[in-house]
């Protein structure tokens, strides 16, 4: 990513300002650490989220200072025998010292093969220079310490400070992404680097783990269960069409299968619900609605969404799993009128529907980080988090490109 680029308010997500917004409140992040850690840009830019968002009362502002720290110091008035006695125990302690770490490296080296040379090197000295430690230690004498030349010490010097420059660019364009994708993998980060022009920031994949865990930048997994399907009812339900077996059927193209799912999303005023239909071939959520209650006519809002983008004539199946919704007279009317053919799960398993289930996953781990307050800022935070999910988050199933892109090059005419 190019170095000083100005960013707008559109540039971050809102999912990203309340999550910043509840992390500063919490004590998590104090305002500045928010500002250095997500790379925001502007002095007032967090305030405003603040007032805007947040839950307390920040008319006032909010404190930027740095903190403070005085140094205490305590003289002493020794005469010189007191003096020489204070210098003899300094000095057999750090004798006592050196020695201990002297035996530290070689058991290191003996009993675990670690290899101290060329980085540690250019550590104790550049951080013994720089903080006034290790007052008269040379680099001549340090690499004498070590066993190793000064050509040595200044190759690797070299090419440790091409790496940290090429670290901060790399940083800098992960914290660029995650304003409006927060957890984004690495794998897929990896992708993204390697799409940009600029080659400075393109490593490899375990480089960029290790990069990501220095600067702790890596997604830690979410794990959350709740029940929205009633499969105990009197209604009837389809067969599973998508089941393994000689009569399987897979989707080879937009629009020929689609998975639908219902999952919980929490709020701040009470539980809310997001119905999902998704595509199964280019993984493009096509139809989408967040209500209050799990009504059959509720979660027929996504799918009427779905079928009114719907642009191809073939052969069309819904699957989704035996939920109570799906096997209502209101939603099979709606299959019977449009010509769709439906397909349901034979079991209480899951995996019967993972793909519906994995999109669930995507949204509400890596997109929806926060609770939102009511119904109005639940459906804003789902519309932007399909939309970045749609257009802008690689997919790897789909060798890294966005479900829109897929779902276009198929059904779009070709010029």
């Amino acid at each position: 990513m190019e170095q000083g680029v100005k960013r707008t308010q559109r540039d971050y997500s809102l999912t990203f300002k309340l999550a910043v917004v509840d992390q500063i409140e919490k004590g998590e992040l104090t305002y500045t650490q928010a500002q250095e850690r997500y790379g925001i840009q502007g002095r007032s830019t967090v305030l405003v989220w603040l007032r805007k968002h947040g839950r307390q009362d920040w008319s006032q502002g909010a404190s930027i200072r740095a903190d403070r720290s005085q140094a205490v110091t305590d003289p002493k008035n020794l005469t010189p025998e007191q003096r020489i006695k204070e210098l003899e125990q300094q000095l057999q302690f750090m004798s006592q010292k050196a020695q201990f770490f002297e035996a530290v490296v070689d058991v290191l080296k003996k009993d675990y093969g670690v290899s101290i040379g060329k980085k540690a090197t250019r550590q104790v000295v550049s951080q013994g220079q720089a903080q006034g430690q290790a007052q008269g230690l040379t680099i001549v004498r340090a690499c004498q310490f070590l066993s190793i030349s000064r050509q040595a010490y200044y190759k690797r010097n070299r090419a440790a400070d091409q790496r940290d420059r090429q670290n901060v660019q790399v940083v800098s364009y992960v914290q660029h992404v995650r304003l409006r994708q927060a957890r984004i993998g690495t794998r897929k980060l990896h992708y993204l680097l390697h799409s940009q022009p600029n080659d400075s920031v393109k490593v490899g994949r375990d480089r960029l783990f290790k990069i990501l865990a220095e600067h702790r930048l890596l997604v830690q997994p979410k794990r959350a269960y709740h029940k929205t399907t009633q499969s105990f009812h009197r209604f009837y339900r389809h067969p599973n069409l998508l089941k393994s077996g000689a009569d399987q059927i897979t989707a080879t193209a937009p629009e020929h299968v689609w998975v639908a799912d219902i999952t919980y999303l929490p709020a701040r005023n009470g539980p809310l619900y997001l119905s999902l239909v998704t595509d199964a071939y280019s993984r493009k959520i096509v139809g989408h609605h967040v209500h209050e209650g799990l009504h059959a006519e509720s979660v027929a809002v996504a799918f009427r969404q779905a079928l009114k983008g719907r642009q191809g004539n073939q052969a069309l199946i819904h699957h989704s799993d035996r939920g109570i919704q799906y096997c209502s007279a209101l939603y099979q009317a709606l299959h019977k009128y449009h010509g769709v053919q439906c397909s349901m799960t034979d079991g209480y398993d899951c995996y019967q529907n993972a793909l519906a289930e994995r999109v669930n996953g995507i949204l509400k781990s890596e997109l929806l980080l926060r609770s939102p307050s009511d119904l109005e800022q639940a459906r804003a935070m789902v519309n932007e988090a399909v939309r970045i999910y749609n257009t802008e988050r690689p997919h790897l199933a789909l060798k890294y490109k966005t479900p829109d892109a897929v779902h276009r090059a198929f059904l779009e005419p070709q010029i």
